[in-house]
């Protein structure tokens, strides 16, 4: 929400240099936060903690990643795409007015920020992530559907479907949630970090797959192909995934067995 206040106040260079000084202070901040219990006993007594090649290496273990990764594809779909390209969909989709990507942004996640919480609590009174995260998902799609198949016809109805997504895909904390209670302490820092990062890197190979797709679909059917990959991989990943909600997370890998999925 910020990045887009601030990006229309500011020259792109010096808003860039704005969000790379508070990127600075955000790491300092996390190097100041001190490590629980857990991890303190599993660093001094577990080696090859946070391993790649565990976390790897062994195709049940790889297989909960993988899953854990694809649950998220569908919010930098939705980010990286709809919400990114949003002028470009405006246009095309036939809104008599102009849409501007920041406001986009701003809309979409100040609504994210709701679906944050509300996917959070749901989890809690169903005591389930797995349904929580369906569920979200499903609203997802919809908004999807809603969003491509032009059901807005003016500005302001492109900026509330934009609020929708951005409610939806607010599953995000409790499927980085279930992501890391899929995995002992020995690698569930290093599955926290990096899900999120290869969630988000999805954004490139789906952004170069809806490009090249473009010039002979049109950038609304070429989306449409592109989203459909992306949500029939996390409905998979999602009816596939073990249930974590309420398991002791005090214990490591080792302890389960490489053959065996947490939960």
């Amino acid at each position: 929400m910020a990045a887009a206040l601030v990006g229309g106040a500011l020259p792109w260079r010096t808003a860039y240099v704005v969000g790379g000084i508070l990127g600075l202070l955000l790491l300092a901040l996390r190097i100041r936060v001190r490590d629980s219990a857990m991890f303190t006993r599993t660093r001094e007594t577990v080696p090859g903690r946070g391993s790649l090649r565990r976390l790897l290496g062994d195709p049940t273990r790889a297989a909960r990643y993988l899953r854990a990764i694809l649950i998220g594809v569908p919010v930098w779909f939705t980010s990286g795409i709809l919400v990114t390209f949003a002028p470009e969909f405006a246009r095309t989709l036939g809104i008599d007015g102009a849409v501007s990507a920041g406001t986009a942004v701003l809309v979409f996640y100040a609504t994210t920020t709701f679906g944050d919480l509300t996917s959070g609590l749901l989890s809690q009174r169903w005591r389930s992530r797995r349904r929580a995260v369906g569920l979200y998902l499903i609203l997802t799609a919809l908004g999807v559907a809603a969003h491509l198949g032009g059901m807005a016809h003016s500005p302001a109805g492109f900026y509330a479907l934009y609020g929708w997504l951005g409610f939806s895909t607010g599953y995000w904390a409790v499927m980085v949630t279930m992501a890391v209670e899929q995995f002992g302490t020995d690698l569930r820092a290093t599955v926290g970090t990096s899900v999120a990062t290869f969630v988000r890197a999805s954004t490139v190979p789906m952004t170069l797959a809806w490009s090249s797709l473009r010039p002979s679909l049109g950038i609304v059917p070429a989306a449409a192909v592109v989203g459909s990959v992306a949500f029939a991989g996390a409905a998979w990943a999602t009816w596939r995934q073990s249930e974590t909600y309420g398991i002791d997370l005090d214990f490591v890998e080792q302890d389960v067995g490489s053959s065996t999925d947490a939960g």
